[in-house]
């Protein structure tokens, strides 16, 4: 949750192991505990599944060119052996942000980079000093398995050296932006501004297409009977139309490249305005995450023409998901620790690097649906044209112990601060923390699923 700023945190325990920012009231039961458990893992079934049925193929593969040729076609395996060290990397990953977490955040409070959750107001917790910018520990392990998988990548995949460089690049100045944020609280043209200098790197490496398809009924706007339209002839100024093609494909040129640069900028921000209750900021990057997971293992599975790709996305996913896991073990309800914007900041570029050198940058901005309506439903007050408060977090009642939705005084009259989050208590009336953050998971999960049957069924309608 966000948190308010302390310039005097009390002492930290003499023991951090010992330390608990909860009371046992606020414990979740073991039972619960375990099902809350079994529940964050099921994102993760789906590309999992792929996951195996790739790896068993390899085998598959191998033991038929072992039995036909009587050698063993090294080469066969090499991706399904890419993707299982990957695999082992990112719980190693998982294993190394569980455990170094306690001992950061004891740190983070001996300096004083700590808060108080807002959403625990008038509780016997309110005062309890939160460590924050945790985000930092995974964000570290995750840059060095990533440095590891990279070696093994490049051996395997010589050309894609420059855009293994960038990504870390591009992610180390997010994490990094973050952290200091967290510290120094940059004004937000500054957040607006740093993300865009992140994707130079990514933008001046990228090697792909900057045509788009044009979907079918919109292709009698360009071309008609073989000529150009009026309308075809008018931005034919700005972009190119393959004529061809019958005004099938455009080439947006330049145009592309601001594009992803803005898409480096949006993914960023996205994540960290739609925040503010304990364990959605991980939460909604970890589903996302595993949606981006399945595509790639899919589009390897059907061994599409852009696999290699694909595979450098999955190595990148593997780690991310393991890193942000652990650290949502920790985040969730009630949270011993803040992400803070080092997180956000670190997935939100992860989510830029993948879709733009993956080259599924369209496909990626479908997983962010529910961003992109808090986006929308927030333009009012990010834009100044209603009175926007420093936080925008759901109200918490400490008589009825559940959140609610908070409000701005416009003038005379009051009116619910606009948030993807407090429109969902408006519209299901006041709930627990942890029952709306399962909510807002939930909804975040049926629009990845959703994303992915447009993708994959729905797309064939309007495109060839």
């Amino acid at each position: 949750a966000k948190q308010a700023a302390t310039n005097r945190p009390n002492p930290p325990p003499a023991n951090p192991k010992r330390h608990n920012n909860t009371t046992p009231d606020d414990r979740p039961s073991s039972v619960v505990a375990m099902l809350l458990r079994v529940l964050s893992i099921l994102p993760l079934f789906p590309p999992l599944w792929i996951f195996c049925q790739l790896l068993s193929n390899e085998i598959g593969r191998i033991a038929d060119d072992t039995t036909k040729n009587g050698t063993l076609n090294a080469t066969a395996s090499s991706v399904g052996a890419q993707l299982l060290v990957f695999g082992a990397l990112g719980i190693l990953g998982h294993i190394g942000t569980h455990r170094l977490i306690p001992s950061i955040k004891y740190y983070m409070l001996k300096r004083g980079i700590c808060g108080k959750d807002l959403g625990k107001k008038g509780t016997k917790s309110e005062n309890d000093d939160v460590p924050e910018a945790l985000g930092i520990v995974p964000g570290a392990i995750f840059l060095i398995c990533l440095i590891f998988c990279l070696v093994g990548f490049a051996t395997n995949h010589p050309s894609k050296l420059l855009d293994l460089n960038s990504a870390l690049l591009s992610i180390c100045f997010m994490l990094f932006l973050g952290f200091t944020d967290d510290v120094l609280e940059w004004p937000w043209r500054y957040k607006l501004f740093l993300p865009s200098v992140a994707s130079l790197p990514l933008l001046c490496c990228y090697e792909g297409s900057t045509s788009v398809v044009v979907p079918i009924p919109l292709r009698s706007f360009l071309m008609n009977n073989g000529e150009l339209t009026a309308f075809g002839k008018l931005i034919c100024h700005f972009v190119v139309v393959d004529e061809n093609a019958e005004g099938s494909i455009v080439n947006l040129g330049l145009f592309y490249l601001v594009y992803m640069g803005l898409l480096a900028v949006f993914c960023t921000n996205a994540i960290n305005i739609y925040a503010g209750i304990n364990g959605l900021e991980v939460g909604q990057s970890y589903i996302i995450g595993c949606a981006v997971l399945f595509h790639n293992l899919r589009e390897i599975q059907v061994e599409s023409l852009a696999r290699e790709n694909h595979v450098f996305s999955a190595m990148i996913m593997l780690s991310f998901l393991g890193v942000s896991l652990a650290l949502l073990r920790h985040n969730w309800y009630p949270a011993s620790v803040f992400v803070g914007d080092t997180y956000c900041y670190f997935a939100g570029m992860t989510f830029a690097v993948v879709g733009i050198l993956g080259h599924f940058s369209k496909t990626l901005l479908l997983f962010f649906i529910p961003q992109i309506i808090n986006f929308l439903w927030s333009t009012p007050q990010l834009f100044k044209l209603v009175p926007c408060p420093k936080h925008r977090l759901p109200k918490f009642n400490a008589r009825t112990g559940l959140m609610e939705p908070s409000k701005i005084r416009r003038g005379k009259t009051e009116m619910v601060n606009m948030t993807l989050i407090n429109l969902f208590l408006q519209i299901l009336g006041p709930m627990s923390e942890q029952h709306l953050c399962i909510v807002l998971l939930a909804f975040q999960t049926f629009c990845c699923a959703l994303g992915l049957y447009i993708r994959y069924n729905l797309a064939q309608l309007v495109f060839d």
